[in-house]
């Protein structure tokens, strides 16, 4: 399927991703989900916060769409200097049979920039700029406590589409001296959504007001389908001139 609900191609990828020079596969803090206490003069376990009831529900499968490629950078910052109201992602991946935080899980991200337009594939939305081909194209590896903190900036939008970005969590990756990873697992690809609250307001501030493609809210998405949390849709705070945290919680079904 294609981000429009149409049909497309599913093109061959290499199951690649390089490393960032000079950047950390993640800089994460590790999770304390092992420890115990004492209640009412017992020792009981201690739970970790990932492990409450509401963060075992699995994520929705969604669609890939058209605009994927191989190759992207393992590395927590994906501007490169795009301009946009800073975005910074803390997703937790946990087994959502278990509640164990996954260890170790490339948790791959891309989106379009402000007028509309992915690297690779610029000039799709109506808008010429520079195509390197990588920009706000990248993932992380997910730490002991399963978190995954990415920067990047506040996607724009396209014809047909809400404002999202894309989501691919992978595991079990062997990284090699090139860079690279090989074999692995696919387990999850998906999108992450923001109330429409957010995105109105930030329709309204350069460099988005200059996106002038007509807009498709969330609510008249043909792919989110009102699926709130269990489809992508982030816990969002902050503002236009201060950027904004985006948090979720990614219940991954292992097999």
């Amino acid at each position: 399927m294609t981000d429009n609900g149409t049909p497309h191609t599913p093109h061959i990828r290499r199951r690649t991703v390089l490393l960032g020079t000079g950047a950390t596969a993640a800089a994460l803090t590790v999770g304390a989900a092992a420890a115990s206490e004492v209640v009412a003069g017992k020792e009981a376990p201690r739970i970790s916060p990932v492990a409450a009831a509401a963060v075992c529900t699995l994520t929705k499968e969604l669609t890939e769409g058209p605009y994927y490629l191989d190759g992207a950078l393992v590395r927590p910052d994906l501007t490169e200097d795009k301009p946009g109201i800073p975005l910074a992602l803390v997703l937790t991946v946990v087994d959502d049979a278990t509640c164990a935080p996954l260890d170790g899980a490339l948790v791959e991200l891309w989106h379009c920039d402000a007028l509309g337009e992915y690297s690779g594939f610029v000039g799709n939305n109506g808008h010429e700029e520079p195509d390197n081909g990588t920009f706000l194209r990248g993932g992380v590896l997910t730490g002991a406590d399963g978190i995954a903190r990415i920067t990047t900036i506040y996607p724009g939008w396209y014809r047909g589409r809400c404002v999202h970005l894309h989501v691919k969590v992978h595991t079990d990756v062997t990284l090699t001296p090139d860079g690279s990873f090989t074999g692995g697992e696919e387990l999850h690809t998906g999108q992450l959504f923001f109330a429409e609250s957010l995105t109105t307001a930030v329709a309204r501030v350069a460099p988005y007001s200059a996106n002038t493609v007509p807009r498709t809210t969330l609510q008249r998405d043909g792919i989110y389908g009102n699926g709130g949390a269990a489809a992508g849709l982030m816990t969002a705070t902050g503002s236009t001139t201060a950027g904004y945290t985006g948090s979720l919680t990614l219940g991954i079904d292992q097999g």
